[in-house]
């Protein structure tokens, strides 16, 4: 009788080269990081600080103190500016809705080729400027414009224009802010598999039913990002309103210029903008919540 004799098993051979993938995307995502640290993170810190700690001149002595955000309160001057901004940006994201979803409706369901051309025309204002924006909107809108001088043919003369008045800043905001909000509601609106919506027209579901208990619900995530995102580029912005809106009251981001540059006072721009951050950071949490909230369903 012979034995075999069973050879141990030889182990794989292990590889001493080592993993630079770690190293690597930490190198990648340091460029972006820094901007945002040296940008948009240390100025807004060092806002705060110094709008909440005062110097003694004389002592040197750095006490905390609320006298700036009180005294912004107490302006009537500043406070109608807040509230002035507050409104244009309710008016311009209600707009942009109005305007906005029922493009992206017709954009993802309809397959013809005006629907094409309607595509390009809802992009057409992302590759104009804001500058050249507000230039053609005065142009057209202003006293002696465009449309004015096509009124005053068929006998209307009393036009009175948005130019220099807050309805001229929400045209100007809401044209230049509909590219994206078509886009993301588009984006959102095609995650709506149209097998769903066959299956509920197959047991009677008219188009009011699908659309309030089908792509409404599917497309809460999107509805939501897309105000969030609008709330702040219209809060914050400047161009627009600084050419196209009133000397009094101002948007938040034009009372800020007026104050550094105009007044001098550098320590109530910076109050100013605290404030104005704060606010959007605030509808900047919703999006955060929204979307990890939606990552975590997915995880």
């Amino acid at each position: 009788m012979t034995t075999t004799q069973l050879s141990p098993t030889t182990p794989a051979p292990t590889s001493n080269r080592r993993d630079w993938s770690g190293p690597i995307a930490y190198v990648l995502i340091a460029p972006p990081i820094l901007i945002m640290a040296l940008l948009i993170f240390y100025p807004a810190i060092q806002a705060i600080i110094e709008t909440l700690f005062i110097i003694n001149p004389k002592t040197g002595q750095i006490s905390p103190t609320l006298s700036n955000y009180l005294g912004f309160f107490k302006d009537p001057i500043m406070l109608a500016n807040l509230w002035f901004t507050v409104a244009i940006t309710l008016g311009t994201v209600a707009i942009l809705f109005v305007v906005g979803f029922p493009l992206a409706l017709y954009l993802r369901f309809a397959k013809s080729r005006i629907a094409a051309a309607v595509q390009m025309l809802a992009l057409f204002p992302l590759f104009v400027p804001g500058v050249i924006l507000a230039f053609a909107l005065i142009r057209f809108l202003g006293s002696h414009g465009i449309f004015d001088t096509l009124l005053h043919l068929v006998g209307y003369t009393q036009f009175s224009t948005p130019y220099l008045h807050a309805q001229g800043i929400i045209i100007g905001l809401a044209w230049e802010n509909i590219p994206f909000t078509v886009l993301v509601l588009t984006a959102g609106l095609r995650q709506v598999e149209d097998s769903v919506i066959e299956s509920a027209r197959d047991v009677g579901a008219n188009d009011w039913q699908v659309f309030t208990r089908i792509i409404l619900p599917l497309t809460t995530r999107a509805v939501v990002i897309v105000f969030c995102l609008d709330v702040i580029g219209v809060f914050g912005s400047f161009t627009i309103p600084y050419l196209l809106g009133p000397a009094q009251p101002m948007m938040m981001g034009v009372s800020m210029q007026q104050s550094f540059n105009n007044y001098q006072d550098r320590i109530g721009a910076l109050t100013q903008a605290v404030i104005t951050f704060v606010v959007c950071a605030a509808v900047g949490l919703l999006y955060v919540r929204t979307v990890t909230r939606r990552q975590g369903e997915h995880a």
